[in-house]
């Protein structure tokens, strides 16, 4: 039986699904929604905006509710249990072609999406990771840069990959595959699992450069040392299970 990365390249794609995982972002979700309903697709591309709130308790919910309409479809989990969960409650729900992810704070630019579909529509990849270091960017924290940096080597000398950044938000799938991959994280964990998963089953990731306007602790920024300890963990772990 081929595995995922012998299989034929998608059949042009129509739909794209957007998952948006939301914790405390009442102040930026609805700017990333008129972003995300404004950025170019491909002609005749349909979207699907889904939007999942992971138990906000700072008034995100309450903005939510002003948000739903034929294209945005919003999830509102009652517990805070992490952007795995949101994410797999997301995935679960898509039915496009391809899904994207899509954080809520404006760290990323909705407007950088045909980079990622491009390598798609040419036949040349399933799978488009955003890669935060190699286009535009606000320079971040020298810790979040190395720390970043560390686990993308991690990740290349585990799976004898070239990736330049694994822990990007940006990851675009065919949803088929996408399904296939059986995620069970639900904190942030979500991200080495998923590209360690690609990777062991011999998916190659494509890459792109992408703009990237990154927010710090004071600013919001959630992710801290700790996760990239886990982060680091997880990619062992699948490294040496199934």
């Amino acid at each position: 039986m081929p595995t995922p990365a012998d299989e034929p390249p998608l059949a042009r794609p129509r739909k794209l699904s957007v998952v948006i995982p939301v914790y405390n972002e009442r102040t930026t979700v609805v700017e990333i929604v008129r972003r995300v309903r404004a950025a170019e697709l491909p002609e005749g591309f349909e979207r699907e905006i889904i939007v999942v709130d992971d138990g906000s308790t700072d008034g995100t919910r309450e903005v939510l509710d002003q948000l739903a309409d034929s294209t945005v479809r919003i999830v509102k989990e009652r517990v805070n249990r992490g952007k795995g969960h949101a994410l797999r409650t997301g995935f679960a729900l898509a039915t496009g072609d391809l899904v994207v992810v899509q954080d809520a704070d404006l760290e990323y630019d909705p407007d950088d999406w045909m980079r990622l579909i491009a390598p798609v529509l040419k036949g040349k990849a399933r799978v488009v990771y955003g890669s935060r270091f190699t286009g535009e960017r606000r320079n971040m924290l020298y810790s979040h840069w190395l720390g970043n940096r560390f686990l993308s080597l991690v990740t290349n000398v585990l799976y004898n990959s070239t990736l330049s950044d694994m822990e990007t938000c940006y990851k675009l799938f065919d949803r088929e595959l996408l399904m296939t991959l059986d995620l069970r994280s639900d904190r942030f964990e979500i991200e080495p699992e998923i590209t360690a998963k690609l990777l062991k089953r011999h998916v190659r990731i494509y890459e792109v450069p992408i703009s990237y306007a990154g927010r710090e602790l004071d600013e919001g920024k959630k992710i801290t040392w700790r996760d990239g300890v886990k982060a680091l963990w997880t990619l062992i772990k699948f490294r040496v299970v199934d």
